[in-house]
């Protein structure tokens, strides 16, 4: 891909009071990135773009922002940092499920975002010393699984969660608030330098990006879809923890929390999103690879070839793309059958009674 095509992908995320399904919306309707950047006749396309007003439409149309998006492909190039969009084959599967995903991120290091495993811890960033050792036994526990470690970087728990990755050899990832060219806290510099040999860090905001309020709960919405699951295992009543566990549960993952005692302050938000039924509760590592099934499983006997002869021709379709791909997400099933998400789930809960399938956390399926 060449530079110019890359300028209009960053001026794209950089486009003023444009969030992500505008920018998802705006690339639909103008059939690709590059047409908003350069068609004459944009303003008329721009017009029956859902959501866009005069004022976006404007902002849009304003072309300051290329100027600043080429400065930001230098500073990308000179650092070697690696972009990833959201219409490429290395943007973050688990994210891409995501509607309000960013359409653009910034990385550092040598992450995989589709590692096998990948697990969010969150919390407090006053904790314990309880919580501290808890998250430390947490991520010891992750390393039967070899799970991917992704946290914020910030004070607390998630700097914990990070160094305890390091010490057992995890891939560890931190989602920061802001460019790449900084670091905020400044103590953890050394740790996130360390994290960049197997894992690295990620931000959707280019480089000179000031601070913000809105920055943090908009990061921790990558936290949680990077990850499989998102455990918190410390907070108080309210926290940017609770905000990441919600928007886990708004993507259908998994939430768990750990418990502590009702007096105590720091484990107010755990115990209150358990009683809601917003978290399962756990109490160790082994808990949370039981629940999301990543135990080793014993090999199964083939499936009986008469059992397939008996399903219905689109029940055959939906198992067929199973079997060749082994798990398979919902989403990705409905793309390659051709079939609305409605039907396919009424299929496969068929299948899941007659035994032939079996459905794992994050509405991903595989034959049983």
């Amino acid at each position: 891909m060449d530079d110019q095509q890359w300028i209009h992908r960053i001026a794209l995320s950089m486009l003023k009071g444009i969030g992500p399904v505008n920018a998802r919306n705006l690339v639909a309707y103008c059939s690709g990135v590059d047409p908003i950047f350069s068609d004459k006749k944009l303003k008329n396309t721009l017009e029956k773009v859902p959501g866009i007003g005069p004022k976006l439409i404007a902002s849009i149309t304003d072309k300051k922002v290329l100027p600043a998006a080429e400065k930001e492909l230098a500073y990308v190039r000179k650092n070697k940092l690696r972009m990833l969009f959201y219409l490429d084959d290395d943007f973050p599967r688990r994210l891409k499920q995501a509607e309000d995903a960013p359409v653009l991120l910034f990385t550092k290091g040598n992450m995989d975002p589709d590692t096998t495993h990948m697990v969010s811890i969150v919390g407090t960033r006053s904790p314990t010393e309880a919580g501290k050792r808890l998250c430390v036994e947490l991520v010891e526990g992750l390393k039967e699984v070899n799970a991917t470690i992704v946290s914020g970087l910030a004070y607390g728990i998630d700097i914990v969660a990070h160094r305890h990755a390091l010490k057992n050899e995890l891939p560890t990832i931190g989602c920061v608030a802001h460019g790449l060219d900084r670091l905020y806290p400044g103590d953890h510099a050394a740790t996130a330098k360390e994290m960049l040999k197997s894992g690295g860090v990620v931000s959707e905001l280019p480089s000179g990006a000031p601070f913000a309020p809105g920055n943090f709960p908009a990061r921790n919405r990558i936290i949680a879809g990077l990850s499989d699951c998102t455990i918190v295992v410390e907070s108080g009543p309210k926290g940017g923890s609770l905000i990441t566990a919600d928007i886990a549960n708004s993507y259908d993952r998994e939430v768990f929390a750990f418990p502590g005692r009702p007096t105590d302050p720091q484990s107010e938000g755990c115990n209150r999103i358990i009683q809601q039924n917003r978290a399962a509760l756990v109490t160790s590592a082994k808990d949370v690879i039981t629940l999301m099934d990543w135990l080793p499983k014993k090999k199964k006997a083939p499936m009986q070839v008469a059992l397939f002869s008996e399903l219905l021709p689109d029940e055959q379709t939906l198992v067929e793309i199973i079997r060749a791909k082994g798990k398979i997400a919902i989403d990705e099933l409905c793309v390659q059958s051709n079939m609305p998400q409605g039907k396919a789930s009424g299929l496969l809960l068929n299948l899941e009674f007659s035994g032939v399938v079996r459905s794992l956390p994050g509405k991903v399926y595989e034959l049983n």
